[in-house]
């Protein structure tokens, strides 16, 4: 039989068991809880890291910088290939071999300024390194180079559109280096696409870019086939100055279409390094003659500034 004393230790030992299942118990719920505030927090964590994700890409992250207009390497072509079948034709005695320039030194962004000092006065202008970083670079080399220095300014047309074209040392309209560049920054969907101060390359056909380019001086129509470089800073009554004394016409038919009767010599051409923005320019001098109003737009048809 069973004592009293037996009886009393089997129950102590229920007591002691079911006291440790419930320990056992309450240590489960708290790893069931700690589990799952670790799951939400590691889900917090991705969802968070994600929205940062998200943000930085949108964004650009700290290394966020203005879009140029293309990271592509600029193709400096050269203006006669050699490899032709027949041989081509020796270059042009107007066509000066200047090398082409490095791709290393194309800024993408930022602005430049291009002084011109010519036997009529000063013309600034602003070049949009980041519109047109290929063409822009070419004019730079091509400066380094003094390429323009005593060279004229050959063509001026002032009806259908109104602008003085310069770049050609050979004062020909035929001239400039032996490469080409490709367009950039054309004006589409623009009107005027080229209005009173901006300054384009004239060309002889699409991705024929070489030294010349031209100066509007009224809000001028035109297709939209030629690069847009920049726009006039300060000079701009000197070119209508120009435009004011009339050209010598290069066929009789088209009198609004020649050589400025007043010469303008380009005596330095100078562009400055790339730059977020460019100072603030000081006034220059008045124009020894009184500029005159920009002309109004003429229904005849329209000059193509081509070389």
């Amino acid at each position: 039989m069973t004592s009293n004393r037996d009886r009393q230790q089997r129950a102590a030992a229920r007591a002691r068991l079911e006291q440790n299942m419930a320990l056992r118990a309450v240590a489960a719920e708290r790893r069931k809880k700690i589990k799952a505030m670790v799951a939400g927090a590691s889900a917090f964590v991705v969802v968070v890291g994600a929205i940062v994700l998200i943000a930085v890409l949108a964004t650009g992250g700290d290394d966020d910088k203005p879009a140029s207009a293309s990271d592509a390497p600029c193709t400096w072509s050269p203006l006669i290939d050699p490899s032709a079948s027949p041989a081509p034709e020796p270059l042009p005695s107007t066509i000066q071999k200047v090398g082409t320039p490095p791709q290393t030194t194309v800024a993408r962004t930022g602005v430049q300024l291009m002084t011109m000092q010519t036997s009529q006065g000063t013309i600034q202008i602003q070049l949009d390194t980041a519109k047109a970083p290929c063409t822009t670079a070419s004019l730079t080399y091509l400066a380094e180079k003094k390429f323009f220095d005593n060279s004229k300014c050959h063509r001026m047309v002032t009806e259908g559109i109104f602008a003085l074209q310069c770049g050609d040392p050979s004062a020909t309209g035929t001239g400039g280096p032996d490469y080409k560049v490709n367009d950039e920054n054309l004006p589409t969907n623009k009107t005027p696409a080229y209005p009173d101060g901006t300054v384009a390359m004239a060309n002889s056909g699409a991705n024929t870019n070489g030294s010349q380019f031209f100066i509007v001086y009224a809000d001028t129509t035109l297709q939209a086939n030629y690069t847009v470089i920049g726009h006039v800073l300060q000079g701009l009554d000197v070119v209508r100055k120009v435009a004011a004394s009339g050209v010598v016409p290069a066929d009789p038919s088209n009198p609004s279409d020649g050589t400025p009767k007043l010469e303008v010599k380009i005596t330095a051409l100078t562009i400055s390094k790339p730059a977020e923005s460019l100072p603030t320019l000081p006034p220059v001098a008045p124009a020894s003659v009184p500029a005159t109003s920009a002309p109004a737009a003429s229904s005849a048809p329209a000059a193509s500034p081509s070389k």
